[in-house]
Formats: C-alpha cells, sequence, structure tokens
C-alpha cells in the first residue's frame, strides 16, 4: 500500500501523461522559431512524469525496507520557520525583480536562500555560496535570455 507521497506521484503520474497526449494536438515548430506552442508544455509535462515516477519508486522501497521516519535515528523535525521564511524570501525576490532587473535580484535571490538555508560558516563557504550564486544566475541569464530568446526583466534602478 502506498503512503501519502506514493499516491501523490500516482496521482501526478496519471496528469501529466493524461495533459502529455492532450499535447500532441498542439502544432509543432516552424522554420523561424527553434521552439513551437508545444515545446514547454511538453518539457513541464515529462519531467513532472518522470518526477513522479522517482516519488512512486522511493515511496515503494521506503516501504520495503519497513522503516518508519519517527524510528530514524537522526532524523530531522520539520521546520516550518524555514519553509516560512523561504516563501518570504522568494516574495522579496518577486517583489524586487522589476526594479533591480533578473540579473542582480537572481544572485541576491540565490546568495539569500542559500545562506538561509544552510548557513555558511567560515570564508571558503562563503565564496562557494558566492560562485554557485554567480553560475546559477549567469546559465539562468544565457539559457533563457540567449538562447531561447526570452526577455528578462531589466531594472528600473540598474537598467541591467
Amino acid at each position: 500500500m502506498l503512503s501519502r507521497e506514493g499516491v501523490t506521484g500516482v496521482v501526478c503520474l496519471a496528469g501529466s501523461l493524461v495533459l502529455l497526449a492532450a499535447t500532441h494536438g498542439l502544432p509543432g515548430a516552424t522554420l523561424l522559431v527553434p521552439v513551437g506552442p508545444a515545446f514547454y508544455p511538453r518539457i513541464i509535462l515529462a519531467i513532472t512524469a518522470i518526477l513522479s515516477v522517482v516519488l512512486i519508486v522511493a515511496d515503494l522501497m521506503r516501504r520495503r525496507r519497513r522503516v518508519s521516519r519517527r524510528s530514524t535515528p537522526g532524523a530531522v523535525a520539520p521546520n516550518h520557520l524555514l519553509v516560512l521564511t523561504s516563501f518570504v524570501v522568494f516574495g522579496i525576490y518577486i517583489v524586487v525583480l522589476p526594479w533591480l532587473g533578473f540579473r542582480i535580484s537572481t544572485l541576491l535571490f540565490v546568495i539569500t536562500l542559500q545562506a538561509i538555508l544552510d548557513p555558511p560558516h567560515g570564508w571558503k563557504r562563503w565564496i562557494t555560496v558566492v560562485v554557485v550564486a554567480l553560475a546559477t544566475t549567469t546559465v539562468a541569464y544565457f539559457v533563457f535570455e540567449r538562447y531561447l530568446l526570452v526577455l528578462l526583466p531589466r531594472g528600473r534602478w540598474t537598467d541591467f
């Protein structure tokens, strides 16, 4: 028998497959544009289906071991304040995005979220946080702005 996570995986998998089948009626790419209207829905739905299968398999493997979360030594209690803080940081990111622009806002968002989720101790860890934030921002910028030709917000204050 599946737990809530497994049932969630089954429901998401079924929904993803039904919606993925519905995208076959969408037109394909044209010669002028490298991706067509069906590209993004198919990518998102395929990733959702794959992650749903992973969730189902993980739930089945956990059931096979018959180990409950509460009896696992060293189990971490849920930290609801951390979840709330993450949502607040994301909300602030959305608010400052039009003012600072995508690149600066995303860089600050990734640095802040990393520092909140896993507080860095020492300058080497801070360097790692900054390098990961720079890499994340740079890759996201080039993938969306340069490759997919999605216009990302420029900052009103920075024009960057």
